[in-house]
């Protein structure tokens, strides 16, 4: 087996592949046959996209997609899920209820159906939901079969059945165990992971199911989720709870995410309609930023990459304005159009649809292929948005100027694009003189640290291996992206460097085939400023490259906080906690000598590659990206890096608990 370190296999260590044949008999017999949701058990990651932290807590939403789908056929007003203290999940819905009747073609209880047969359910025509989240209907027998034992209770015509499984098998037949009051339907399902299927973490975080909750409840109108959490702790004692109810839907789902940020205008444009058979709901306002925020959505599923609905949107949106500035003399005969990236600018948008039989390009659910639509969100914006821009002449006025500005940056960028392509060119491709390049040109087994500072840079430069390691030393801290135009961002001499030596370009230009390195890592001082720069240079990379982290390229270097010395002996520790332990194995007494690093600067080179860079002791943190909470994410980057002081107060209050050995 290969070997795990920074947190990916090393490729080096792995054992040679063996394509000899080892089975002459290969015939029918040999085909296998896994019954039930063996299958499952056997490949989870093919059903749930990973055994990590991710696809534990998608196994949360696969329960709560189905209380949802009965809220979006209109039987279910409420959800409540709660984590209890053995880190087992409760979801309780008032919709119908799962039937408890028998499915005659399977011979068994409905329910019993549903959480043992794969692509069972009610989203497969019948009439048993008008749109539905469910797209393969393997939801609750995944999580069955995925969990060390599962309940269900159902609530219906006064009485409450249960059944219990254990691994995805059945414990005993579905029974009736009680009664309730004759108006009282709905489903309760209790499960708890199975740790032998998920090694790495059976503990479901609050922050993490809150941030999807919050979401699913914006996107369906009126639907009241509340979560709460019974695990207590000496330093946590009283169980968190929290609600989330919009009547108001996508419209304050915009004014959320923009809550860090000022609008253009004061009301948040809200498009309704169905068409096609295609029911649409657009929300949208712009705002005082220079980056766009639009998510969209197919019958509450976020859809990261888009599709035909998200299509259907821009068109309506680039041609609606461009028709209404021309018409309102706002652009110039001899003036070019607007492109979509001008309009788009500082924009905050929500695009969902519900649609009877959505089709998705790949098994991942990240991109709708409906042509249908695509029509439908056109036609609908399209209308809807003529008559706010004829009706609302200055708001109208405010998108256009900001759009016009916006055109004129692009230009301007493009330009300086353009000329340091040419410079690029005639100097043969040459790099920025600063960096200290690796020989390696297999990107594979080539590395970029970016250090803080030409000291740090000075001896990381000497620490390093000459081979697969790339230094790119920084002056000062990059241009805050988050508050500038393309043109500035294209005119920065550090945002200029950085671009040139990963290669791949940004925005339209970028190619991650061209990636120089398969790491990159921001490697900075652990106090204050250093993590400011980090989160500089994180802003930098998810605005203008998000590939790069969405494919685990980019990592952030842990450089110790302390090094003990006694008896000719040194130790580094990095964490109070590790230093904590040091002391107790080598004992607290005057010979000690223990520094507290400030920063890079303080460690010579010898130092910096035992510490810091040496790929057979160092500690490096992949950044990662949960894209089923994709607006929360580009929510906190706006907060922690915008122009607004109060919602970054808030954050940092309700977040310092979780940092640790940062100096202030």
């Amino acid at each position: 087996m290969s070997e795990l370190k920074d947190g990916v296999f090393d490729n080096e260590q792995t054992e040679d592949f063996d394509i000899s044949p080892v089975q002459e008999d290969y015939g029918a017999d040999q085909i296998q046959i896994l019954e039930g949701l063996e299958a499952v058990r056997k490949r989870p990651g093919m059903y749930i996209g990973t055994t990590a932290s991710r696809g534990l807590h998608h196994l949360v939403y696969e329960i709560v997609d189905n209380s949802v789908d009965e809220a979006l056929a209109g039987a279910c007003d409420t959800i409540r899920v709660t984590i209890n203290p053995d880190n087992s999940v409760t979801v309780i819905d008032n919709g119908r209820g799962i039937p408890v009747g028998i499915n005659h073609k399977a011979g068994l209880p409905a329910v019993e159906v549903v959480f043992t047969i794969l692509h069972a359910g009610g989203k497969f025509g019948g009439g048993g939901y008008k749109v539905s989240g469910g797209l393969h209907g393997v939801g609750a027998s995944v999580v069955n079969a995925l969990s060390d034992w599962l309940e269900v209770e159902i609530f219906t015509d006064g009485k409450i059945y249960q059944q219990r499984y254990e691994r995805g098998r059945v414990c005993y037949p579905l029974r009736e165990i009680g009664t309730c009051e004759p108006e009282k339907t709905g489903t309760k399902v209790t499960f708890k992971p199975d740790a032998t299927i998920f090694t790495e973490t059976t503990e479901f975080e609050f922050d993490v199911l809150k941030q999807r909750l919050r979401e699913m409840a914006f996107l369906t109108k009126g639907l009241k989720i509340i979560l709460r959490d019974e695990r207590v702790s000496e330093s946590d004692p009283q169980p968190k709870e929290r609600t989330f109810h919009y009547e108001g839907g996508i419209k304050e789902f915009v004014t959320y995410l923009n809550r860090s940020k000022t609008p253009l205008y004061d009301n948040v444009l809200y498009f309704e309609g169905k068409k096609n058979n295609v029911y649409v709901e657009v929300a949208m306002q712009h705002n005082d930023s220079f980056n766009e925020s639009t998510f969209s959505f197919v019958n509450n599923i976020n859809t990261p990459e888009g599709g035909t609905h998200l299509v259907g949107f821009r068109n309506a949106l680039t041609k609606t304005c461009n028709d209404y500035a021309r018409n309102a003399k706002l652009l110039k005969d001899n003036e070019p159009n607007l492109t979509g990236e001008d309009i788009r600018e500082g924009l905050t948008a929500i695009v969902s649809v519900k649609i009877e039989d959505p089709q998705f390009e790949g098994q991942t659910k990240q991109k709708l292929g409906n042509s249908e639509a695509r029509q439908a969100v056109d036609n609908i914006v399209s209308e809807q948005l003529t008559y706010f821009l004829e009706q609302n002449p200055a708001a109208a006025k405010t998108i256009c100027e900001k759009s016009i500005l916006a055109q004129r940056a692009r230009d301007a960028a493009r330009k300086a694009r353009e000329m340091t392509r040419r410079k690029t060119a005639l100097e043969g491709a040459a790099l920025p003189g600063k960096l200290a390049d690796c020989s390696d040109k297999n990107p594979e087994n080539c590395e970029i640290y970016i250090v803080e500072g030409d000291s740090a840079g000075g001896s990381a430069k000497t620490a390093r291996s000459r081979a697969t390691q790339a230094i790119l030393p920084l002056r000062g801290k990059i241009l805050n992206v988050e508050k500038a135009r393309l043109d500035k961002i294209y005119a920065n001499a550090e945002i200029k460097a950085m671009i040139t030596a990963f290669g791949t370009g940004i925005h339209d230009d970028f190619d991650i085939s061209k990636l120089r390195y398969h790491k990159i890592i921001l490697m900075t001082d652990a106090d204050v400023d250093g993590a400011h720069i980090a989160t500089l240079l994180l802003t930098f990379i998810y605005r203008f490259m998000p590939e790069l982290i969405k494919q685990g390229y980019v990592y952030l270097a842990q450089p110790p906080l302390y090094k003990l010395e006694k008896n000719k002996k040194v130790w580094y520790a990095y964490s109070d906690e590790e230093l904590d332990g040091i002391l107790k194995e080598v004992g607290r007494d005057q010979n000690n000598k223990i520094q507290r690093y400030k920063g890079l600067g303080e460690m010579d080179a010898e130092q910096l590659w035992e510490t810091t860079m040496d790929p057979e002791k160092r500690i490096l943190l992949r950044v990662t990206m949960n894209e089923e909470a994709e607006s929360e994410l580009d929510l906190t980057f706006t907060t922690l890096m915008g122009d607004k002081v109060e919602p970054r107060r808030e954050f940092i209050e309700e977040n310092a608990k979780f940092v640790k050995n940062l100096d202030i």
